[in-house]
């Protein structure tokens, strides 16, 4: 990497006033003599709903392997589920899905309920599993997203998941909480989430159809206002997962030029502010995979 894009893109984040940490690598490619792009890529970060796809990437091999079907059914209640602002948990009656599609709802939306409900049929120990074979020693899953809402109630002092949340957004407020801090939250480094792209993308991750499932839904994911906003062309394919809870938004994601190597990247920030939304920080991770991946189809990163 060039020290004047390392720079660009530290800027980046700096005017939009978070804290950032970047990795981009092309996929197949090995990353050992400095063919990446890394601004604190090996700092520990907050996965938030970015853990929704190693989560996948687990319930993807026990397709594969038979161990579960992916036509299998499950009755939802969405009284019972974990809230969210999407998905499942906002349906007003019960209904019948397939795993396949509950995970489709898990990626495209970021469904909070339909990932529990993943959670709990793979468990923990999968999604272990997967990540250790795999290579990914600094990644760690310790629960889903109604277990990071429990230990929010907690830490802000708060009766409801939705008191909880108001204290999170408000400026005013010094709180300290669990879910920023990758000691205890849910957490990875941007390299071993570019790691963990390349594998999903090179078919080592889950082979086969299955694999290339896992493929389709990151590219069917609806929001455009992060990485995507960096590469607004339509032939350009931009397949991610983002992840949100207050001041911490991120993104990880595969950009596909036509004819061209693929390129995994990954953007994690916090930022200053806790405000719900902040769209300069959004704009600020796809601008800043712009430059990554920019760089890399230069070939100025060798």
């Amino acid at each position: 990497m060039t020290p004047s894009a390392e720079k660009a893109i530290r800027d980046v984040f700096a005017d939009a006033g978070c804290t950032g940490w970047l990795h981009a690598r092309r996929v197949g490619t090995p990353t050992e003599d400095g063919g990446d792009i890394a601004v604190g890529a090996d700092d520990l970060v907050v996965l938030a709903s970015v853990y929704k796809l190693p989560l996948l990437v687990a319930l993807c091999r026990a397709f594969e392997s038979g161990e579960l079907s992916p036509t299998a059914t499950v009755r939802v209640n969405p009284a019972d589920c974990t809230p969210g602002p999407t998905g499942v948990s906002t349906f007003h009656d019960p209904v019948v899905l397939s795993w396949r599609d509950l995970a489709l709802s898990m990626m495209t939306v970021s469904d909070n309920a339909a990932a529990d409900l993943v959670l709990g049929q793979v468990g923990l120990e999968s999604v272990e599993l997967a990540l250790s074979e795999l290579g990914m020693t600094s990644t760690r899953i310790i629960g889903g997203t109604a277990d990071a809402h429990r230990s929010l109630v907690i830490d802000a002092h708060a009766h409801t998941t939705a008191e909880a949340f108001a204290a999170l957004a408000d400026n005013d407020e010094a709180w300290t909480v669990s879910a920023y801090d990758p000691s205890y939250a849910s957490a990875t480094t941007p390299r071993e989430m570019t790691s963990l792209l390349d594998a999903i993308w090179t078919g080592r991750a889950v082979p086969g159809p299955q694999g290339e499932f896992v493929r389709h839904v990151m590219s069917a994911q609806i929001w455009q206002h992060r990485i995507r906003s960096g590469f607004p062309y339509s032939e350009v394919d931009v397949a991610g997962k983002t992840g949100t809870i207050g001041a911490i938004r991120n993104e990880v994601a595969v950009v596909t030029f036509p004819g061209e190597t693929p390129v995994a990247v990954a953007v994690f920030t916090r930022a200053a502010r806790t405000d719900p939304v902040l769209p300069v920080v959004d704009a600020a991770i796809g601008h800043a995979a712009r430059i990554a991946v920019t760089e890399l189809r230069s070939g100025r990163v060798e």
